[in-house]
């Protein structure tokens, strides 16, 4: 294989750049499947990736990208075959393991998951790490009780970004009738309604954590920013509610007392998407790529891999909407 494009992270006089390079084969990691990569997606954890002390990366260079769907071109493992179209999410890549931002990756085979059927490469990538994970934070609701015949009241905060754009979408294509958006700025209430929002409301409508028990407003949250907007919503969640967290993009810190858990019942519901078992993660995409699929109405941009610190910064000053696809 000759020298191919992508994009390293290096770390330099305690400064970390990135951008796009001529690499070659040696400079991917191990694996059992090499993979020619179609597409990538742009998550909150891939701009965390670049940031010095983002918490992602410990090791330079590194070539970033959590997640990609590809072509096979050499496996040594009997379950897949050369030309199979695959896709991989989480586990190391893009952190330890070179990862999606790069016209090949080589992975090992306990990390690849069959395309579905009626998914095409760049609609695996619209869903993406991010759909994944709305994917997940639902599922986790409804088996916490959350269904559309009983006309939950559903809240879904960071409701324009990557994940909370999916999870609006699923949940509306799911029958899901009440679901209010989070935003933080004023163009994006009609993004969210375009996405299935039923009702936008602001930070500003949240109110301050002055209770430990709040007025009773939602039955089930996404949470998809952690925080203090996660710890002001705690307490608003009904008898026998629950909340998926999946981000930390509002903080790490949670401020909440044990009374909503005692005396409602509420349940937090923790969301990795990283190490999720394979058996779990072919089930998910089946169910993205049937009853759930909505990757061709989703608010997507595809770019190449020179763009990619474009919309990385967008992301980091908090401008991004929707996903943002990458063409390898």
């Amino acid at each position: 294989m000759e020298l191919f494009k992508a994009i390293v992270i290096k770390e330099q006089e305690d400064e970390v750049t990135y951008g796009v390079e001529k690499v070659g084969k040696d400079q991917l990691s191990d694996g059992d499947v090499l993979i020619k990569v179609g597409y990538s997606s742009i998550n909150y954890k891939d701009m965390l990736a670049v940031q010095k002390k983002g918490g992602v990366i410990r090791d330079y260079p590194m070539i970033p990208g959590i997640d990609l769907s590809g072509t096979i071109l050499h496996t040594t493992d009997s379950r897949f075959q050369e030309g199979q179209e695959v896709v991989v999410t989480g586990f190391a890549m893009g952190m330890s393991h070179t990862g999606g931002f790069a016209e090949y990756a080589r992975v090992p085979a306990d990390w690849v998951v069959p395309l579905p059927a009626n998914l095409s490469l760049k609609d695996a990538m619209v869903f993406g790490t991010a759909g994944f994970t709305a994917a997940l934070s639902i599922m986790a609701l409804e088996d916490n009780g959350m269904d559309p015949k009983n006309d939950p009241e559903i809240l879904v905060t960071g409701s324009t970004g990557g994940v909370g754009s999916v999870a609006l979408q699923i949940l509306a294509k799911s029958g899901y009738k009440n679901i209010t958006a989070l935003v933080r700025k004023e163009h994006q209430s009609e993004v969210a309604k375009s996405l299935g929002a039923s009702t936008v409301i602001f930070l500003d409508d949240l109110g301050e954590l002055k209770k430990p028990l709040n007025k009773q407003k939602f039955d089930y949250v996404v949470d998809t920013v952690g925080g203090d907007v996660a710890s002001v919503l705690i307490p608003q969640i009904s008898y026998g509610g629950s909340m998926s967290m999946c981000g930390n993009a509002a903080g790490v810190q949670l401020t909440a007392t044990v009374l909503p858990f005692i005396l409602r019942g509420v349940n937090l519901l923790g969301i990795d998407s990283v190490n999720v078992p394979i058996n779990k993660r072919e089930a998910i995409w089946a169910k993205m790529a049937n009853e759930w699929n909505i990757s061709q109405t989703t608010l997507v941009d595809e770019i190449s891999l020179e763009e990619v610190p474009e919309t990385i910064e967008s992301i980091k000053n908090g401008e991004h909407l929707g996903r943002t696809i990458v063409k390898c």
